[in-house]
């Protein structure tokens, strides 16, 4: 990325005015900061983890490719939230990510009560691999997302709706009635590929519903995740594309930099989710009040 393209983004993305010599002299310093910041030790605990990947256009061998911004968010048992993490790699798969999960132990994770992650396949095993006691909650957003992309526009809301009775329910049982119910009903008559996604994540959904609603709105989401990707991506589009590796790692590095000092108080519920935790996992999250 030229220092010209830089002081574009700067001026474009925050409206900052910032000398051609002063980026010159940065730029290199940036990609050391992100060396450390890649390495920097970790917490030994984090309640929650939320794992995700976004695509940007990046060259590489004089092709300009689709690859994946890997991004893993810990929150602490104070609700405090901390990037802990970003790689790019060519596809998002579960064996890159069993890479990032062993790096963070490298890095001193020992234990991660919940992690909430996309439907990707093989994603549970790989986190197992790595933490075995760790409790796999899949992104009900990313779930919903699927799910619209068998429906036909015009029928999407309905079914959202009809979902909703799922991932509303009272307790795991009441969702399992509420989802059989929506397999027998006309929408999955319709879309049969709906319920089948739904049953082949059940065991990734269902862990959310030991916890009251309002906790509840932490866990099923990776909005953690979506806020910060969304400024991502505004960074992302301003560029089109990055001609290597490390000039994506610069920017987003800078975007993720601003966001995390953005982040003052943990959510309303995170209260009520630690009390919850605390009974839940025992000495596991003592562990990390006490850290």
């Amino acid at each position: 990325m030229s220092t010209r393209e830089i002081t574009g983004h700067l001026r474009e993305l925050y409206g900052i005015e910032v000398s051609a010599d002063l980026i010159s002299a940065v730029t290199d310093a940036v990609l050391e900061e992100v060396a450390a910041w890649q390495n920097r030790p970790l917490e030994a605990v984090y309640p929650l983890v939320f794992l995700d990947a976004l695509r940007v256009k990046i060259r590489d061998e004089s092709l300009v490719r689709n690859k994946a911004i890997h991004i893993a968010i810990g929150v602490r048992a104070d609700g405090a939230k901390e990037v802990l993490g970003l790689w790019i790699e060519q596809n998002e798969g579960a064996k890159f990510w069993l890479r990032v999960l062993n790096e963070l132990k490298n890095r001193g994770v020992e234990d991660i009560l919940l992690a909430v992650v996309d439907g990707l396949k093989g994603f549970p095993e790989a986190i197992a691999a790595a933490f075995p006691e760790t409790a796999v909650q899949t992104c009900i957003v990313h779930l919903l997302r699927h799910s619209m992309e068998f429906a036909s526009w015009k029928d999407r809301k309905p079914v959202a709706v009809a979902l909703k009775q799922v991932y509303d329910a009272l307790d795991d049982k009441e969702a399992e009635k509420a989802l059989a119910a929506f397999e027998e009903g006309p929408w999955s008559r319709k879309y049969a590929a709906i319920g089948k996604a739904w049953r082949r994540a059940w065991q990734e959904i269902i862990p959310f519903f030991a916890f009251p609603r309002e906790v509840r709105r932490i866990l099923y989401t990776t909005n953690a995740i979506e806020a910060l990707n969304s400024k991502l991506r505004r960074a992302v589009r301003a560029r089109g594309h990055f001609p290597n590796d490390d000039a994506a790692l610069k920017l987003l590095f800078l975007v993720l930099n601003r966001a995390e000092k953005e982040w003052k108080m943990p959510p309303r519920e995170w209260a009520a989710a630690k009390a919850q935790m605390a009974v839940l996992f025992g000495e596991r999250f003592t562990k990390a009040m006490i850290a």
